[in-house]
């Protein structure tokens, strides 16, 4: 039986914020795209802000409207790789076995890292060494795969390690909402609770033959999850393989009615794929690609050769343009996707980037200093920047690489 943690990082965006504001520590904060437009969405909170009733995912103004005295900052993905990298760079010296599930997230496989102690002494010292080092706080889950390890991550916060092993995990885990479990979002959810399926331990006493009559290949991983078998494999780090495709996605907490809403999450969209390209070792794409759902549930997609240099601008702008001559409007929109393929060698483009019409962005500026600062290609695997906090894989924002990694 293999000992795995899940470590992730609390509030991470907004926690990152404060640790370098000292005026804004004890303030409810909130990090938003467009500060300055009252259409401007939330992307992260610190929990003085979850406290006063704001969500990720409402406008600015409605979360002025709850928390009038809310702080409101804009990204700075610069800063949350760099904190990111210095997590890490503690999660490596116990194993070579770290898996990145997102920025603030990762898996470690510990099973032979006993010179450093059982699996709950390393959780502890880590969790003690990422406050001490970087200021930030984690929960960490340990149990012996990768799924419920996650899921323990999740069950206490801030700055806490729970324990789900095979001994506890039927009390800990079979309780639960079939929400809580990583690779189930709305539509997997509703059609679950539509059966009259609502908790794990439901959900883990239906045959493996019924789940995949219901939901195909997929319900043998509903099964195998929710009964703790399998999914324990831990990739090494250093083991680099370049992905086919980097993309993002979401589904948004509130339907989008108007064009300047579709921008606001498009530009947050690729400036996250524009963040895990750099991680990547990548600076241009040839492709990119666009899909559009609506509150129907209805899915239509457009891509086109992408000639422009791969700043979050361009990507954005590019993706707007599909986004006008692929839909009309015929019903809000519930989710869109952003993904770029057939990358160039970064290399050779290095000289170049960051030149818009004359003018170097702010996020190149950060680009050429993030990749002169770390140097190493590093894939950062699962869901995006932002999926810890606009919802979860299925029913939020996720990040993927090529099919294997896209949820059902």
């Amino acid at each position: 039986m293999k000992d795995i943690l899940h470590v992730d990082l609390n509030n991470f965006f907004a926690s990152c914020e404060c640790m370098i504001n000292e005026e804004i520590r004890n303030k409810p904060v909130a990090v938003c795209g467009s500060p300055e437009e009252r259409h401007g969405i939330v992307l992260a909170k610190n929990y003085l802000a979850k406290d006063c009733g704001v969500k990720t995912g409402h406008t600015i103004w409605q979360a002025k409207q709850l928390c009038p005295n809310l702080v409101v900052v804009l990204p700075n993905f610069s800063l949350y790789v760099d904190f990111s990298k210095k997590v890490r760079k503690i999660l490596l010296d116990y194993t070579d076995l770290v898996e990145p599930f997102s920025i603030d997230e990762s898996w470690l496989d510990v099973t032979n890292s006993k010179m450093f102690g059982s699996a709950e002494q390393i959780a502890e010292e880590i969790r003690q060494r990422v406050l001490a080092e970087t200021g930030l706080t984690v929960s960490i889950g340990v149990s012996f795969n990768k799924i419920f390890a996650k899921l323990g991550s999740d069950l206490k916060k801030p700055n806490a390690i729970t324990i789900i092993n095979k001994q506890n995990f039927k009390d800990v885990v079979w309780k639960l909402p079939v929400s809580d479990m990583l690779m189930i979002g709305r539509a997997t959810t509703k059609k679950l609770n539509d059966m009259g399926i609502y908790t794990i331990g439901e959900l883990a006493g239906l045959s493996r033959d019924f789940l995949v009559q219901k939901f195909g290949k997929n319900g043998n991983l509903l099964y195998e999850y929710s009964n703790g078998i399998g999914n324990d494999i831990v990739k090494n780090y250093y083991e680099f393989i370049p992905p086919k495709s980097i993309g993002n996605s979401t589904t948004c907490y509130r339907d989008l009615t108007t064009g300047a809403e579709v921008k606001e999450v498009l530009t947050t969209l690729s400036q996250s794929v524009v963040s895990r390209m750099i991680e990547s070792g990548f600076v241009n794409a040839k492709t990119i690609k666009l899909w559009v759902k609506d509150n129907a549930l209805e899915t239509v997609g457009k891509q086109c050769k992408f000639n422009g240099l791969s700043t979050y601008n361009n990507i954005t702008k590019t993706a707007y343009e599909l986004f006008e001559s692929v839909y009309d409007w015929h019903l809000p929109v519930r989710a869109l996707g952003i993904s770029v393929c057939d990358f160039y060698d970064g290399s050779v483009q290095l000289d170049l980037f960051g030149e818009i019409n004359g003018k170097k962005s702010k996020l190149d500026k950060q680009v050429l200093s993030i990749k002169n600062k770390f140097g190493e290609n590093v894939l950062m695997q699962g869901n995006s920047l932002f999926d810890s906090h606009l919802g979860k894989p299925l029913g939020g924002l996720h990040a993927y690489q090529n099919s294997k990694n896209d949820k059902t």
